[in-house]
């Protein structure tokens, strides 16, 4: 047990800060913005601070654990914890949510809501993200799982753009779908275990270590599958994405995407493969099929998008292509590839999606065929938007790049033919981006874009950290795959998968076995 309950407090704050906001009258919105950036920055700080007493090289399961009796009857506790993988999502959600806060300072300011209920909204939904990455306890990762609906319900029924409505309800229908399946799987899951045990429970650790037959487990594997898949959104159950994104505020947008859907993805790592080890494996060449041919059919629709914010949500259920394919290849590289692909995915896009925001601000238009030219109007604004993109499209030196490249490297030591077709997907990533920046950045500026503004100190103090870290990432990202790397060995072994010998003998074992066929020989003469 910890001293101080670092995970408890961070996830309170900014529920906290939430309760304050709705607190104050609503012409207070100047002090509601500020309110709402300091209890989104605390977290952060907190987070730092915890992270740095993280030890990668602890043989615990998770740290910084805390458990308390919740509903004894049926097994339920509130039992927080991280691991490596679940503090770097705990980390993506932190240092996202303040960016947008200041991003989308002005975004309310016109919407029928109020301005303080669109930062609060924002708040509860940075708890429940960090609740359900740091829950240890399946039921109680179930409820931060559905609770997350609700604000982001109202963040795109309330305050998003043209068919918000229609999204929201889309949104929220798929969801509510998911959840259904998952709940369903999740009472079957505690007889399973009360079967085994004498008494059911939701203790993670306990789970994992149940010898539950492998027809029990591909059933249950399917109602938990189906609600990740839907979250991730996983190709077929994509179709909600784009008409959410291209619906909602630029910032709900980033969080929507950048954050929600790596719960999907996270779940299927985190719960899916080591509870459900036999069926993960079964259903494995499936996920793995559905996963590539998302990974070209959203890069292809991408191509064709005319709005910058559907297209920016097709590239993504392109990149969870990738982050699938990774999860299912079941070998070390490729899963550690997934996990940092969840994270640089969450700020190259949240970098694209606040860009976008901006420039919709200045011309009021997400429709591509609306700029042309802005980067001799805007120049800094545009270098931004092409660091940005270069990013998506996993240009060497970014952190997207080392991404990708473990997850194909990875894959292709088992799928071979997978991985080939899947690196496919480079090739249309730097199509629809290199096409997207042509098509608004360069060429003469057209005559409603010759008074846009370049970027704002405020816009770029929400932008650049995105921007660095992905550099940084890019260049040395041994101190994020330390922090990975020890989880991801634990799912594996978890899985009881193994990667591949290699086909190459390393060159130590070659010079010893040499040296004997020589000793041999000479003796032989």
């Amino acid at each position: 047990m910890q001293s101080f309950s670092w995970l408890t407090s961070i996830i309170l704050v900014p529920l906290v800060g939430a309760v304050v906001l709705m607190l104050l009258p609503a012409a207070k919105t100047e002090l509601a913005k500020r309110l709402a950036l300091f209890f989104s920055a605390v977290p952060l700080l907190m987070v730092i601070a915890m992270a740095l007493q993280f030890d990668a090289d602890s043989t615990a399961e998770f740290q910084f654990v805390e458990s308390y009796s919740w509903i004894p009857t049926f097994g339920i506790s509130y039992q927080v914890g991280v691991d490596g993988i679940s503090l770097i999502l705990i980390a993506l959600s932190v240092i996202l949510v303040p960016l947008v806060i200041l991003a989308a300072w002005n975004d309310a300011d016109d919407a029928i809501g109020s301005v303080k209920g669109y930062f609060a909204l924002f708040l509860v939904l940075e708890t429940f993200m960090i609740g359900v990455f740091a829950a240890t306890d399946v039921f109680l990762f179930y409820v931060f799982f559905e609770a997350m609906l609700i604000p982001v319900y109202f963040l795109i029924g309330r305050y998003g753009g043209p068919g918000r409505q229609y999204a929201a309800v889309k949104f929220l229908i798929y969801s509510l779908v998911g959840g259904l399946l998952m709940l369903v799987a999740l009472i079957g899951l505690y007889v399973a275990s009360a079967n085994e045990l004498g008494e059911g429970t939701f203790d993670f650790t306990t789970l994992t270590n149940l010898n539950m037959d492998p027809g029990t487990q591909k059933l249950l594997f399917l109602g938990f599958f189906i609600a990740f898949a839907i979250k991730a959104p996983l190709f077929p159950f994509h179709t909600w994405l784009p008409d959410a994104a291209s619906a909602s505020t630029p910032g709900t947008a980033v969080l929507l995407v950048g954050v929600l859907d790596k719960v999907g993805t996270f779940g299927m790592l985190k719960l899916c493969l080591p509870i459900f080890p036999a069926a993960s494996a079964f259903y494995a060449p499936v996920i793995i099929a559905l996963s590539v041919i998302g990974i070209v059919y959203g890069a292809l629709l991408a191509v064709g998008q005319t709005d910058l914010k559907r297209l920016i949500a097709y590239t993504s259920i392109s990149h969870f292509g990738f982050i699938g394919l990774g999860i299912f290849a079941m070998t070390t590289q490729a899963q550690s590839g997934s996990t940092l692909y969840m994270l640089t995915h969450g700020f190259s896009t949240g970098a694209l999606f606040l860009i976008v925001g901006f420039l919709m601000t200045r011309r009021g238009s997400s429709l591509v065929k609306d700029y042309g030219g802005v980067y001799r109007v805007a120049p800094v604004l545009a270098g931004l938007f092409l660091i940005a993109g270069l990013s998506s499209l996993a240009l060497p030196g970014m952190a997207s790049f080392i991404s990708e490249f473990l997850v194909l490297v990875g894959s292709f030591e088992k799928y071979t033919v997978a991985a080939v077709i899947a690196t496919t997907g480079i090739v249309f990533a730097a199509l629809y981006i290199l096409l997207m920046y042509q098509r608004t950045m360069t060429g003469p500026v057209i005559d409603s874009c010759k008074k846009l503004p370049d970027i704002r100190g405020r816009e770029a103090v929400a932008v650049i950290p995105m921007l660095v870290l992905l550099v940084a990432i890019g260049f040395y990202p041994k101190p994020v795959l330390d922090v990975i790397n020890p989880a991801v060995d634990r799912v594996m072994v978890q899985v009881g998968a193994t990667d591949p010998p290699p086909t190459v003998q390393p060159a130590s074992e070659s010079n010893a076995e040499g040296s004997e066929a020589t000793g041999e020989g000479g003796a032989g003469q």
